[in-house]
């Protein structure tokens, strides 16, 4: 088999399973595992396919997901009280962790009166609004940046530095972000950043989704986890429709 027709047998394949690995490819086209990653390697560059760790998912370009920026202003009332509703939940003394979100990233706006608090992000942003939070004296306490390679697109950090840190700590709360939210599965845009989220979750005594209403019964490309990993999840709606009974308490941030 040569190498086109490798290439069309690997698209094929990514279309059927939505995944491909580097050893399943290798053995059923009797090659090397080298010789399938610089295939990959040339799919990608054609922009027919992302390489993940061990294999490849179907193209996500980076214009899949808003610019951090741009998404800052979507919904920004509706995400402001969200994320006052969160900061009320935070007690003196709490070690918090804080994912990339153009919600979370207001809980730092909205903390008054908060002694002792450590926060642990990967959000270059919230990481920058919590430190002004100490410096007008609204909080006390200390802001750890996670370690980690930055992805400009959200102003964030990522990566296997990123996860293996994390799992050094164990959180009070954490408040998550995501790109959707189906009444099973909560997702988001970037495989690495859903790893962090994913991996805060596992960390953390109690996990707590903020979430505005247009990312209610919709997927993006990665899952973060099941919704029944979450104990909280604060939105500017009511509870759907299929979303009870999964152990999770819904709140309803007034947003009027």
């Amino acid at each position: 088999m040569n190498k086109e027709e490798r290439h069309y047998f690997i698209l094929e394949q990514l279309e059927i399973d939505g995944k491909v690995f580097v050893t399943d490819l290798a053995r059923m086209k009797e090659v090397t595992p080298e010789t399938i990653r610089r295939d990959l390697a040339e799919l990608e560059q054609q922009r027919k396919l992302t390489r993940v760790h061990g294999g490849a998912v179907p193209y996500n370009s980076s214009e899949t997901e808003m610019l951090y920026d741009k998404k800052l202003s979507l919904h920004l009332e509706k995400k402001r009280t969200i994320a006052k509703r969160a900061a009320e939940m935070i007690n003196d003394g709490d070690t918090i962790a804080v994912d990339v979100g153009t919600t979370t990233v207001h809980i730092a706006d909205m903390i008054q009166d908060v002694r002792g608090l450590t926060i642990v992000t990967n959000s270059l942003s919230a990481a920058y609004r919590f430190n002004l939070a100490i410096e007008e004296r609204r909080m006390t306490g200390q802001v750890i940046m996670l370690p980690g390679v930055t992805n400009p697109y959200q102003a964030s950090v990522r990566g296997t530095y990123t996860v293996e840190f994390l799992k050094r700590f164990h959180f009070d709360r954490v408040f998550i972000s995501c790109g959707g939210i189906t009444k099973e599965e909560i997702y988001d845009f970037d495989m690495d950043e859903c790893l962090v989220s994913e991996t805060m979750i596992a960390c953390s005594k109690e996990a707590i989704l903020l979430t505005d209403s247009s990312k209610l019964n919709k997927k993006s490309v990665f899952e973060i986890g099941p919704i029944s990993s979450l104990s909280k999840i604060i939105c500017d709606d009511e509870q759907p429709e299929g979303y009870h009974g999964n152990g999770v308490e819904w709140i309803c941030a007034d947003t009027k």
